[in-house]
């Protein structure tokens, strides 16, 4: 008889955006006239930029002619656009061969891909609150789980711990759901320990684009060290728009290798395996992000998501609430105010003030009693929401 992966009945129930849903719908058919600030869901609002969409165009024309007709495309992805992102990553100093980067269908499916490099024996840390896909993909393949918490008193941006034994370290910085963002110096510790142990860091880097602080590493390989125990996955959703279209890359690169196995070759058999690549469309969509002109409007964009930012935190500052996140993230990770649980004050600004955010215990344990905001809503809901928000904490 076929036996299934039985690893999935130890998943626990994603209640998290299911039940923000419920109420949500709850409450909207009780209140048909009332207008709802949503700044909950990490998607963005704004559509993609001009230099995209053209290219995607000429991209879609190109399949219509003969002489410019493209089939399958390589599996690891179109060599140019491989170079010009590794010349990308060059700007700031990080020099990579462009065989050590990956184009893919986005970081959420790479994250979960990944894991085919890894024994189901490894053990995985996952620093809490967390991105709830770590968690689930790693339950789908029976790995032993360890949850490091962070909290306020190390600004959600905790450091390996003495006698900690863990073989696939996640980092995400700028981080979902807190928005902290790891120093050079902080990610120096766990580059060095992951060296020492000869463990391998999964950095997310999603939100790269969102930092501003010239003194914040956009990538785990400005770390010296970091080539020989560390993998890059990045996305375009959140830089560029591309939750719906669909692209990301990933950095391996060939100096890592565990066990006599060189895991830039081992991926490479991987996708030409599992995969045909992404599509000719996207991936020329996917270049004009890195041209000047791509480069202007997609930071244009960015600057819209960041003056929610600063918005949202200008009513925290007057209201005396506790933060992190919004100058270099996507993201406002807030505490509660006193006497409120997170599912609790997600009801309160709901029903007060139609206010909707994701309560923190969805990433997390450690997460209760904190509240995330997303940036990447409408501007003039933003500012409204800002209002009602701090006539809601200042009565």
């Amino acid at each position: 008889m076929l036996q299934p992966n039985m690893h999935y009945a130890d998943l626990k129930e994603s209640y998290l955006f299911y039940n923000i849903a419920q109420k949500t719908s709850a409450y909207t058919e009780e209140n048909p006239d009332k207008h709802l600030y949503r700044m909950g869901i990490g998607d963005v609002s704004l559509p993609l930029c001009k230099a995209v969409i053209h290219a995607l165009y000429t991209a879609v024309d190109d399949q219509a002619k003969q002489d410019s007709f493209h089939g399958y495309m390589p599996e690891c992805g179109d060599p140019n656009l491989r170079e010009t992102i590794a010349a990308y990553y060059g700007k700031r100093g990080v020099k990579l061969d462009s065989e050590e980067v990956f184009v893919s269908s986005g970081a959420s499916d790479e994250l979960g891909d990944i894991l085919d490099l890894f024994a189901a024996s490894n053990t995985t840390l996952v620093i809490e609150p967390a991105y709830p896909a770590y968690v689930d993909a790693n339950v789908m393949t029976g790995r032993k789980i360890l949850h490091l918490p962070s909290g306020k008193d190390n600004g959600f941006l905790p450091l390996p711990e003495e006698g900690m034994e863990a073989d696939l370290l996640y980092i995400c910085s700028p981080n979902n759901p807190t928005g902290a963002v790891f120093s050079k110096a902080q990610l120096k510790e766990w580059v060095d320990f992951a060296n020492k142990r000869g463990a391998v860091i999964l950095f997310d880097a999603a939100y790269e684009a969102f930092i501003e602080d010239p003194d914040l590493p956009h990538s785990i390989f400005e770390i010296e060290g970091a080539r020989t125990c560390a993998i890059e996955i990045c996305s375009l959703s959140k830089t560029a728009g591309f939750t719906g279209t669909r692209m990301g890359y990933t950095v391996i690169p060939k100096d890592l290798e565990r066990a006599g196995m060189n895991l830039n070759a081992m991926w490479v058999r991987n996708r030409t395996t599992r995969t045909n690549g992404v599509s000719y469309i996207l991936q020329k969509g996917g270049a004009a992000i890195f041209t000047d002109e791509g480069q202007e409007q997609i930071h244009a964009n960015i600057q819209i998501y960041k003056n929610n930012a600063k918005v949202l935190m200008e009513a925290l500052d007057e209201c005396g609430i506790w933060y992190c996140g919004g100058k270099n993230a996507p993201y406002i990770w807030m505490k509660c105010p006193e006497g409120f649980g997170s599912w609790e004050f997600f009801d309160h600004l709901l029903h007060e003030i139609q206010v909707i955010g994701t309560p923190g215990e969805g990433f997390g344990a450690c997460g209760e009693g904190y509240f995330r905001f997303s940036t990447f809503g409408d501007p003039e809901d933003t500012k409204v929401a800002a209002e009602r928000i701090k006539k809601l904490l200042l009565k």
